[in-house]
């Protein structure tokens, strides 16, 4: 395209934003914003609350300990391998996409909604190793294109499509412990650019604030936690130096061909098991807790620290480091590794809430290494995780710097080193280098 075509279709798009038909549905994704919010706060409430009671009050009320028994887990994820797999395979949509193939497709259908939400409320609090980051993206947006029609918005217009990406900002804007991270990761997904970018990420910035103020009023009165991720990370001024920017380099490479093991594993299972829905995502399942049991068995820790999606896990370790032993750190590393390929396969749920626990772990093990400080190990390994999971190496940085909570700006080069060390290891692996053909 030409330089005076390219600065046309760029005036046409900047032109769009004044329009009363742009002003007009920038103001229903606000409107939509907060039943959006208020349908994915309750949510993630029963998930939080569900999960509580399955995997802390039900095992001390019937054993008395403090955490659960090593066995727990088989039941738990053998229910849910079964109503997941009924739901794949009776389901309208099959409950929503594989979390294998990243954060999802389109919206859901009004009729495929219901069962996305299922899906996951099945999958979450039984044990699947994954977040609800993609049930909650997908059901934003398929409950705001619903909500959208009774204001005359059709399905596949563009309207359509901005209202949508702002349903999806405000069900996730609260999850990350930020709504910029929302924006950013919906923005960096979307792959728009110049005024096209501005025109669809305005509204999605709108319905983001909305969704985050939802939040926080929601909790504030009703006390109910939603189980955002955030790390207590001490508050002690941290810098990162030579020796942790140079241990950044094989950390985050590690990291990357981690994740692309479980993400390889993962796809290659994902459609055997969609193939026989119900028989083999009932197995999968029960690979899941037959490897949060053996953790247990292994190390005497809870099996929780396997299964689930990993968050209170990473806070646990993130506020004291050195209470992990290495044998327990090696065996969580290999176990929930395993656990989470199995679920992206096959389970319903998101793909970003394992992986960044995943790099937070081999933070922790890495962090004892000669000139390697803890935070930083943390911070590079949660970053190039991230990334090698999800290919948005914008909203890896956003989202591991704003975690890290007040060390997280002091950790930006360290974090940056990693992303991009880890982003480039995984483009490399899976395309090799191109060469440039000679005339």
């Amino acid at each position: 395209m030409s330089d005076l075509a390219q600065q046309e279709s760029a005036d046409r798009e900047t032109a769009l934003v004044r329009r009363p038909e742009y002003l007009r549905v920038l103001a229903i994704a606000g409107l939509l914003g907060v039943p959006v919010s208020l349908v994915a706060f309750g949510f993630l409430a029963v998930l939080h609350g569900a999960e509580h009671r399955l995997w802390h009050d039900l095992p001390y009320a019937l054993t008395g300990g403090d955490t659960p028994p090593w066995w727990w887990p088989l039941p738990l994820l053998a229910l849910a391998g079964l109503g997941v797999g009924a739901v794949a395979r009776w389901a309208p949509g099959h409950g929503g996409h594989t979390p294998a193939d990243g954060m999802g497709g389109p919206p859901p259908t009004p009729a495929q909604l219901p069962w996305v939400l299922v899906a996951a409320l099945i999958s979450l609090p039984l044990g699947a190793v994954l977040g609800p980051e993609a049930p909650l993206i997908a059901g934003g947006g398929g409950l705001a294109l619903l909500a959208a029609h009774v204001f005359g918005i059709e399905p596949g217009s563009r309207p359509a499509m901005v209202v949508s990406g702002a349903g999806a900002a405000a069900a996730i804007a609260a999850i990350f412990g930020s709504p910029v991270v929302a924006a950013v990761l919906l923005i960096e997904m979307v792959q728009l650019s110049g005024a096209a970018l501005s025109a669809v990420v305005i509204p999605c910035l709108l319905a983001a604030g909305v969704g985050s103020i939802v939040f926080t009023g929601l909790g504030l009165w009703s006390g109910l936690p939603i189980g955002s991720l955030n790390l207590p990370i001490p508050a002690v001024p941290v810098r990162p130096d030579l020796g942790d920017l140079l241990w950044a380099l094989p950390l985050a490479v590690v990291a990357a061909v981690g994740i692309r093991l479980v993400r390889g594993l993962a796809k290659h299972l994902a459609p055997r098991v969609a193939a026989r829905p119900v028989e083999l995502t009932v197995l999968a399942a029960l690979g899941v807790g037959a490897c949060a049991a053996a953790y247990a068995l292994i190390t005497g820790r809870s099996p929780a620290e396997v299964a689930l999606s990993g968050q209170q896990t990473l806070a646990a370790m993130a506020a004291d480091p050195t209470v992990w032993p290495e044998t327990a750190l090696l065996a969580l590393v290999l176990l929930k590794g395993l656990g989470y390929a199995l679920s992206l396969a096959a389970l319903r749920g998101g793909p970003i809430f394992p992986a960044v626990t995943l790099g937070g772990v081999l933070g922790v093990l890495a962090g004892p290494l000669p000139g390697f400080g803890a935070v930083p190990a943390m911070a590079a390994g949660m970053a190039a995780a991230t990334v090698a999971m999800l290919p948005l190496p914008v909203s890896a940085v956003v989202l591991v710097v704003l975690l890290l909570g007040p060390a997280g700006f002091s950790m930006t080069p360290v974090v940056l080193i990693a992303t991009v060390v880890a982003f480039m290891t995984e483009q490399l692996v899976e395309h090799g280098l191109t060469r440039r053909r000679q005339p």
